[in-house]
């Protein structure tokens, strides 16, 4: 059936792939049937795993592309491409249901082994006591005393473990003691700068009323003196002008003089 699906070189190669990782799955159950030793058979089982993950990815892979190359496919080719991936997640998943088997086999067998060896390796009571019969008292005394000495070792070293512990809190609680310090000049800090900063806003703020309040009277400063030149200017061109006062401090301006001979022609006549 795959040799006579249409597909792409980029599905060829991803269905090749996934049939050759079958192939190696079908040999390794195979192979795993021949193996007598579970350590053996844990390991060719993790390897079968690894190549099960990899199947699925190539199998995700498989439907992305046929996904991408749907809309340039016929209805029928797109649905032998699906009903292909389906088979292929079938056979996927009927290895994946064969390795839970051998998994639960082989953990079967792991118990019983180690049921096994429970039984022979624990010593029952009677046993302990035939062994203690069986010795002198000197042996006793010394067997006695070696325990005791192993306690007593291991009494050491439990007080040291609990001088360790105690050091390492009073590092630790040295430590939290002085960040909390640290923390503590921080927030002094901190309370310092936000003070400072709203002194200067509000330095900022009457600087800023200084600066509208000499503007305002430079202003009317400017209109004062665009006014005095206005009556000056007006002075000057029409000084016959009753409407407008002098100006204190400023001098009028002079009559106009005739010439004394024109004063005289004028008698004369």
């Amino acid at each position: 059936m795959a040799t006579d699906l249409s597909m792409t070189p980029q599905l060829e190669q991803i269905h090749g792939e996934i049939r050759d990782h079958f192939r190696a799955l079908a040999n390794g159950f195979q192979k795993l049937d021949k193996i007598k030793d579970s350590n053996r058979q844990s390991k060719q089982l993790e390897e079968l795993a690894g190549k099960m993950r990899e199947c699925k990815r190539l199998i995700i892979e498989f439907d992305r592309e046929i996904k991408d190359e749907e809309g340039r496919n016929t209805p029928e080719v797109n649905k032998q491409l699906n009903d292909e991936k389906q088979s292929m997640i079938k056979e996927l998943n009927s290895y994946v249901s064969l390795r839970k088997t051998y998994l639960t086999s082989l953990g079967n067998k792991k118990v019983e082994l180690f049921d096994m060896g429970a039984g022979v390796s624990e010593p029952t009571a009677d046993e302990n006591v035939q062994v203690a019969s069986a010795m002198t008292n000197q042996e006793l005394v010394t067997a006695g005393r070696q325990t005791m000495d192993e306690t007593d070792q291991a009494i050491e070293r439990t007080k040291k473990v609990v001088e360790n512990t105690i050091e390492v809190g009073t590092q630790t609680a040295t430590t939290l003691k002085g960040q909390t310090d640290q923390m503590g000049r921080i927030v002094n800090e901190l309370d310092t700068i936000h003070f400072s900063i709203k002194k200067a806003s509000q330095l900022v703020k009457e600087i800023g009323r200084q600066v509208a309040t000499d503007k305002c009277i430079m202003a009317f400063l400017f209109l004062i003196v665009c006014g005095v030149i206005a009556i000056i200017v007006v002075k000057i061109v029409n000084p016959s002008n009753k409407d407008i006062r002098d100006i204190p401090g400023l001098a009028p301006p002079a009559p106009s003089r005739k010439l004394l001979s024109l004063r005289t022609m004028e008698y004369l006549e």
